[in-house]
């Protein structure tokens, strides 16, 4: 007997018909997923997942009535089984953080590709975060304080304190620094594809899903940021 596919329930709330109207038949097209509802406004938003408790609210920002920030923390409140997923044309750092605080569970851009959404939405159905390359950016220059180190010559010979290659442990101290994995490449004279399986390992190694965990833990962990810069 040919298993049953388990249906992802969402609701919409964006006050352009057009744009809701595009995301519905993107989201619709996949199978897996469903919109139970839209809405045009935040307050329209929390009254439907009130109503129908869907897995997934897809929320944007600035909206009329009540704006998507607020209506993410209230949602959050009233129905915490189900997640927010920002979907949002502006890159705005007060608005990216906000939505974290508010809690949504992700962020991205409306410039993303297909692929790119499709992967957020079902990363934070399944209970993770998903935060953009461009969003994760903002959280890099937040958590990290501004220091800046001079790059020095560094070895792939393990650095036994917490499992890091001395390669690792020098290129998260510049993730933690607020430098791109393109400028990484470029300081190390590697391809950008070794810095993030680099960047892959040393998640993998401290035990967190994504980068935004990863410059949380360094920031929290009073030790782990001692070992970056000693």
């Amino acid at each position: 007997m040919e298993e049953k596919m388990e249906t992802i329930k969402a609701i919409l709330a964006d006050d352009h018909g057009v744009v809701r109207s595009g995301i519905r038949s993107l989201l619709e097209s996949e199978g897996d997923i469903q919109v139970i509802a839209e809405a045009d406004n935040g307050q329209e938003a929390i009254q439907q997942v009130a109503a129908l408790s869907p897995d997934l609210a897809i929320v944007d920002i600035r909206m009329p009535v009540m704006n998507g920030l607020e209506a993410t923390q209230r949602i959050r409140q009233s129905a915490p089984n189900t997640k927010v997923l920002i979907l949002s044309m502006h890159d705005d750092e007060d608005y990216i953080l906000q939505s974290v605080e508010s809690g949504a569970s992700g962020y991205l851009l409306k410039g993303s590709s297909k692929e790119e959404f499709l992967r957020a939405v079902r990363t934070v159905y399944a209970g993770e975060k998903y935060f953009s390359a461009d969003v994760s950016r903002v959280f890099v220059n937040n958590y990290l304080n501004t220091r800046k180190h001079q790059v020095a010559p560094a070895t792939d010979q393990l650095d036994t304190s917490y499992d890091l290659t001395k390669r690792e442990k020098q290129i998260l101290r510049m993730l933690t620094e607020g430098i791109s994995n393109k400028d990484i490449a470029e300081k190390l004279n590697k391809s950008v594809r070794t810095i993030e399986t680099h960047r892959f390992n040393i998640m993998k190694k401290l035990g967190v899903n994504n980068v935004v965990e990863l410059l949380k833990k360094v920031e929290d962990d009073r030790g782990l940021k001692e070992f970056l810069y000693h």
